[in-house]
């Protein structure tokens, strides 16, 4: 009897609990007011590719350049792996260097330094440290900070019977010794070895200094100086005030490694994402397709851990078993270096995009889930995107390997959404084969990508009004107006209203570039530019990140009324249904000031008090290392009524958001 009231108690609590689910869930519709559409939740993100030493010498925060030798004159003319290293016999001493192949690290790490210190000179005469070594330069210099631990490690091999004692330091350009710690080789094997770091002084301009002093011979390799503070602490990490400048962006998903770099300039330098993951000392360093190196440091599990640590969707792309067209410079006779993969080679690089899946997806007790786990990520990084190629030549040779890798991922993976390519410009040949393709292979998604100048922006407001919504839900994955000026940026928000329009369809968009480090740009038109100690977001990130924070997903018309005939005005109007609010988006690329009306009726719970931020400028205005707030956008109260007008300041992007009573 005491059984039976007890199952009758339990039934009558979920019976309760399900009415008030019901009824909460009637309530939470109520207050999403009719009229609306819905549209992508995830619309806004952003794009990485390691272009402009945006990975080594920008977000990645390894301090030590051509850390593991192997630097080559195929990425730059007079780099060699003794590049950005200088050779050092303080107090009269010396030896010899030789750089050498027979016994690495690693088969992936061919090259390491073999150091003899044959005499170490301690004369009294000689003020400071005595010995033979190596001096790294960094990226333009290291920054190091007061009190802040920067992290060491190296790897040694002992080569003479007796150990030698390496005096490792923080040295300013002037010579003073700004922390210094002290290892000892001791293994005739590879061995790594760590000290810390912790300066005594703030420098901009700082060298790693590794001195044996003591007599000896020995090999090293894998050179790294970390901060200790990276983005969340962690280890082998992202540069924090950089990192941290993308999270508050809010990005909903985060597409890498590229770009150009994912097909690679010739087959030999396709990215291949397994080369990146495990110990860095088991990575595969390569010549980077932009003109210079990359050392995989920042690898795919770096790039999935960013997107957890800031809340994104993890986007990777694969090439689709062909080169870049552009291949070994033949964009300057019309792209006809595309190569592709030997058809008897398909079948493995096919396996190869499928472990990707499992490496991200899979439990830690499969075979590439465990190689995740050992990486100190046991639960699964929740993957639903893969994009197959970049901007590719829509060839017969692409379309057969793209297919196969298609239809590969869409039978073992049918939970994952593959992103198709429609080549680099937003028509033409390629574009319209591409889209040949996607209907033909039923693509859930596609990506397109266009780099065209600002006026282009506000005469094309109604791009993606007519794509039919029963074809590929589109994925603007690479777009930017030609510049960086605030006309540039107010351009793109014109066409981020027409997105957030036609959000139904367009799925996803993605500023490119996203960063590009002075001195070393090989594109000119991008989001953030940086170097070693200042960080200059364009007005381009801000309207980016206005568009990012004030997102929605539901898109609602005709609440701001203007002159559709005025090709520089626009708006739009969405609410996100998480917090209620309303968001209201107005744009004036014009050079006076324009009224618009706003008609708030159909949303009935709306407060009166209201937050305004609004961007604008002279058109020409700029933000410069010298002036890097130059634009910024500007927040304060303002009150809203059911209807009012709103006097759009000339070249502007203004946001008002709304809160609405629960």
């Amino acid at each position: 009897m005491k059984l039976n009231q007890h199952l009758l108690n339990q039934r009558t609590s979920f019976i309760l609990l399900f009415i008030l689910i019901c009824v909460w869930g009637t309530g939470l519709e109520a207050q999403i007011p009719s009229g609306g559409k819905k549209i992508s939740d995830e619309l806004l993100g952003l794009f990485f590719e390691d272009i402009n030493y945006a990975a080594d010498g920008g977000i990645y925060a390894e301090m030590v350049q051509n850390r593991s030798f192997e630097y080559d004159p195929t990425e730059q003319q007079g780099w060699n792996p003794f590049s950005f290293w200088e050779y050092m016999e303080p107090g009269y001493s010396y030896g010899r260097i030789s750089v050498e192949t027979s016994d690495p690290v690693h088969e992936n790490n061919p090259h390491y330094m073999v150091v003899d210190a044959e005499f170490i000179g301690n004369y009294e005469e000689h003020e400071g440290k005595s010995g033979v070594g190596l001096k790294n330069l960094g990226f333009d210099g290291m920054v190091v900070k007061a009190g802040d631990t920067y992290n060491f490690s190296v790897f040694l091999k002992q080569l003479s019977n007796a150990p030698v004692t390496l005096d490792i330091s923080l040295q300013g350009t002037d010579g003073t010794v700004l922390a210094e710690n002290k290892i000892q080789s001791t293994s005739k094997d590879w061995k790594k070895y760590t000290t810390t770091l912790v300066p005594s002084q703030s420098r901009d301009t700082t060298h790693l200094v590794i001195l044996a002093t003591t007599k000896g011979k020995f090999a090293m390799d894998v050179v790294s100086l970390f901060p200790e503070k990276t983005f969340k602490n962690r280890p082998n990490g992202l540069r924090a005030d950089m990192a941290q400048l993308l999270a508050d962006m809010e990005p909903k998903f985060v597409r890498f490694p590229g770009g150009c770099l994912v097909h690679g300039d010739g087959l030999h330098n396709m990215y291949r994402w397994k080369n990146t993951i495990g110990p860095i000392e088991q990575r595969v360093e390569q010549r980077n397709i932009w003109g210079y190196h990359q050392t995989a440091g920042l690898g795919y599990f770096e790039y999935f851990q960013f997107c957890e640590d800031i809340g994104a969707k993890p986007l990777p792309v694969v090439p689709a078993g062909v080169s870049c067209q552009n291949s070994g410079g033949t964009w300057r006779i019309g792209g006809k270096g595309q190569r592709a993969l030997p058809m008897d080679e398909m079948d493995e690089y096919i396996q190869e995009v499928l472990d990707l899946i499992e490496w991200a997806n899979g439990p830690a007790t499969s075979e590439w889930g465990s190689k995740r786990a050992a990486a100190g990520h046991p639960e699964p990084f929740n993957l639903e995107y893969v994009g197959i190629g970049n901007e590719d030549k829509m060839t017969s040779e692409f379309e057969e390997r793209f297919t196969m890798l298609y239809q590969a991922v869409k039978q073992k993976h049918p939970e994952i959404t593959v992103i198709g390519t429609v080549g680099p410009f937003l028509e033409g040949e390629d574009f319209e084969k591409g889209w040949e393709i996607s209907n033909k292979l039923q693509l859930p998604m596609v990506d397109e990508h266009y780099y065209i100048e600002p006026d282009w922006y506000l005469g094309n407001q109604e791009r993606y009004d007519t794509y039919d919504r029963k074809k590929a839900q589109v994925y603007l994955g690479e777009y930017a107006s030609w510049g960086n000026k605030l006309y540039n940026a107010i351009a793109e928000a014109v066409h981020l209203t027409a997105i957030e329009r036609n959000g139904d369809v367009v799925k996803m968009a993605s500023y490119a570039p996203m960063l590009a480090k002075k001195g070393h740009t090989q594109w000119t038109t991008d989001m953030i530019f940086f170097d070693n100690t200042t960080l200059c977001p364009t007005p381009n990130f801000y309207v980016q990140k206005l568009f990012m924070k004030n997102s929605g997903d539901h898109y609602y018309e005709n609440v701001v009324n203007f002159s559709k005939k005025d090709t520089t005005l626009a708006a739009s109007t969405v609410m996100d249904s998480k917090t209620g609010d309303v968001i209201i988006k107005m744009v004036n690329a014009g050079k006076v000031p324009k009224s618009m009306e706003v008609n708030l009726s159909k949303f009935k719970n709306r407060v009166s008090n209201a937050k305004l931020t609004v961007l604008t400028g002279d058109p020409e205005a700029e933000n410069t290392f010298d002036n890097p707030d130059n634009v910024v956008p500007v927040t304060e109260e303002y009150g809203v009524d059911k209807k009012f007008m709103y006097s759009a300041p000339a070249m502007s992007l203004s946001v008002i958001r709304i809160k609405t009573k629960t």
